[in-house]
């Protein structure tokens, strides 16, 4: 039987994470970094959802224009959504070293 999603994810989230169970063998460790995904998602949504609503800049309180502190939640997250990916494999139909550039080589020293 596989693993149900976390209750506390989204709606979204706890799709594609039926469809990642489905469809990827998964180790156990494999369904906590999974878990890390979902949640990211989650997160980063959350904040875009801020950032649609408050934009995102605001003015403090000396009349500065500052980031706000959703744009870099919306980053982090992202960050960490992509990279639990690429963790997990889910983004390369083959093997990551099929899918990797040959490596160049310096140039250095050669006249």
């Amino acid at each position: 039987m596989l693993p149900k999603a976390p209750s506390h994810l989204s709606d979204s989230a706890r799709i594609w994470w039926r469809s990642c169970v489905r469809k990827y063998e998964l180790d156990a460790h494999h369904f906590r970094l999974l878990q890390l995904a979902c949640e990211a998602w989650d997160r980063s949504r959350e904040a875009r959802l801020i950032l649609d609503r408050d934009g995102i800049v605001f003015m403090d309180d000396r009349k500065n224009v500052r980031p706000h502190p959703a744009v870099a939640i919306e980053k982090d997250a992202r960050t960490a959504f992509a990279r639990l990916v690429r963790e997990l494999d889910l983004d390369a139909e083959m093997p990551p070293a099929a899918v990797r550039p040959p490596s160049i080589r310096s140039n250095r020293g050669i006249r």
